[in-house]
């Protein structure tokens, strides 16, 4: 099996399941129904997917591949035992992300194509999926430029890519996870309830919870907010300049970065 296909089926797997535990154990009133969003939201994904193939034809996993064969990067230098090198690459790579994260909101340029992502009126599964086609090329840009610089092995980049693309699912997901259970995954994995904060309307704390998968840098560099101030149902989510429904149909998305 190729690495894409392994990624897809994974994804798609999760995908399935979130979209069942989110029917189940919905943790917010969704005014809009699904026909709504998701169409709008699986469209740009796609896209995206399409002008990643065009554009970087080997993607991450490619990338590495190469990287490994010249011995590039910091493994590729000073080689290290191969659990060594894959877990501190996870961990590296996870930090780069935060970092292009914090700097998406600081950065005008940066946030013109990210506020997409935030003008979501509600959260669910497939918010993971409302990233702008350019943002995306330039957060694959900006992973290539961490994988040449660490030299992180293959199977770093393949588990990241998987990670990353699962976590982003979950911690998207309109999901009711037990207080106990989200205390306990909050040590080391970012959970709906800890993302959510993120997306509030409040911009003190949008300017919190950054992170995708680990939790640990938001603690780190004092960017963790446990909980909402308006609680987790009364809370604001989305921008709301860009509160039309018809800001998830496909041409609003794509035009929006270029829009006041």
């Amino acid at each position: 099996m190729s690495d894409a296909a392994l990624r897809l089926g994974i994804f798609a797997a999760v995908f399935a399941l979130l979209a069942i535990a989110e029917s189940l154990w919905p943790r917010r009133r969704q005014p809009l129904p699904r026909s709504q969003r998701w169409p709008g939201h699986v469209a740009l994904q796609v896209l995206s997917a399409l002008l990643l193939r065009v554009i970087f034809p080997g993607a991450a996993i490619g990338l590495a591949m190469q990287v490994d064969a010249l011995g590039w990067g910091l493994f590729g230098l000073w080689p290290a035992p191969a659990a060594l090198a894959v877990a501190m690459s996870l961990l590296l790579l996870d930090l780069g992300i935060y970092g292009q994260h914090v700097a998406s909101h600081r950065v005008p340029g940066l946030w013109r194509l990210h506020r997409l992502h935030h003008s979501d009126r509600q959260l669910d599964l497939t918010s993971a999926l409302r990233f702008h086609p350019l943002e995306i090329l330039l957060s694959m840009a900006w992973k290539g430029v961490l994988i040449v610089v660490i030299g992180a092995p293959v199977l770093a980049v393949l588990i990241f890519e998987v990670m990353l693309n699962a976590s982003a699912l979950f911690n998207h997901a309109n999901l009711r996870l037990p207080p106990g259970l989200d205390a306990g995954l909050r040590k080391f994995l970012v959970t709906p309830d800890m993302h959510r904060v993120h997306h509030s309307r409040r911009e003190h704390e949008t300017d919190s919870n950054y992170g995708f998968c680990l939790p640990w840098w938001d603690w780190l560099f004092g960017s963790y907010r446990a909980q909402p101030e308006a609680g987790h149902d009364g809370m604001q989510i989305g921008l709301q300049e860009f509160g039309a429904v018809s800001e998830s149909r496909l041409r609003q998305m794509l035009t929006q970065p270029f829009r006041q």
